[in-house]
């Protein structure tokens, strides 16, 4: 039996490591390439003819509906099945990547032996069976998973201090949206007291987080999950005006 050939793209250096790994102890599985930039992923299946690729949606300079797109105009034997796995649990996402060909939408955290069994499934099928998803609740997002999302749509790390302060912050603005008009004398030193911290910490921390994600060039996917221009690549926001705009957004979504 030949080997099913497998190529990933997230941008994510932990989670590629951990499916090579994996995938290195399947004798039915061949890893022949890992990306991690989106506009990288064309040039590699083109090279690479991966018959599975595992995408996440969140990639840096071109995203992975841009990526389905790219895919979509490729010679049909060229065309790799797609597997979605990203950390985007929304209809609107799940529906758009359908559409654009991907066979399998699943989100993270995710199970390695249901991706594993997945793939087997999908390069099994002569032609794509119906599109279907994997882990999504039909519960509601919670406010912490809607400022989450958000977050990792714009690329910023969970693991970096601005993170959890910028959260934090978006919370409180939500709560009591004049807490805004008081971000020295009443925000940062209300985060800082959260994390047992300064405020001038705070403010340098949010700043790194918002850089951090201006340099990752995922504006696009946050403006086309809304539908307009939220940000803009050339005009990066004050912490105050990207914590405004963000509880402005998300609040706006609960009260809808």
């Amino acid at each position: 039996m030949d080997k099913i050939r497998v190529m990933l793209a997230d941008d994510n250096q932990s989670i590629l490591g951990l499916l090579a790994d994996y995938f290195s102890r399947k004798d039915d599985i061949e890893l022949v390439a890992a990306v991690s930039d989106g506009t990288e992923i064309g040039d590699a299946v083109r090279e690479n003819a991966p018959d599975i690729l595992v995408m996440d949606i969140i990639m840096p300079r071109r995203d992975g509906f841009m990526a389905l797109e790219e895919i979509g105009r490729m010679e049909p034997e060229l065309r790799p099945k797609v597997i979605v796995l990203t950390g985007l649990a929304r209809d609107d996402f799940i529906m758009r990547a359908i559409r654009l060909g991907a066979s399998y939408y699943m989100v993270k955290p995710f199970d390695m032996h249901l991706l594993y069994s997945r793939i087997v499934e999908i390069a099994g099928e002569a032609q794509p069976a119906v599109a279907g998803c994997d882990e999504i609740s039909a519960a509601p997002e919670t406010l912490d998973e809607q400022i989450t999302n958000l977050f990792l749509t714009l690329g910023i790390p969970a693991h970096i201090k601005g993170y959890a302060y910028l959260r934090e912050a978006v919370r409180m603005v939500i709560d009591n949206h004049d807490v805004i008009n008081r971000i020295t004398k009443e925000l940062y030193p209300g985060v800082a007291r959260r994390f047992d911290t300064s405020a001038s910490k705070v403010e340098r921390a949010m700043r790194h987080a918002i850089e951090v994600a201006w340099s990752r060039g995922r504006l696009d996917t946050v403006n086309k999950m809304y539908g307009y221009k939220v940000f803009d690549a050339m005009d990066k926001p004050t912490n105050g005006e990207f914590i405004s705009c963000v509880a402005e957004k998300i609040g706006g979504n609960r009260s809808a």
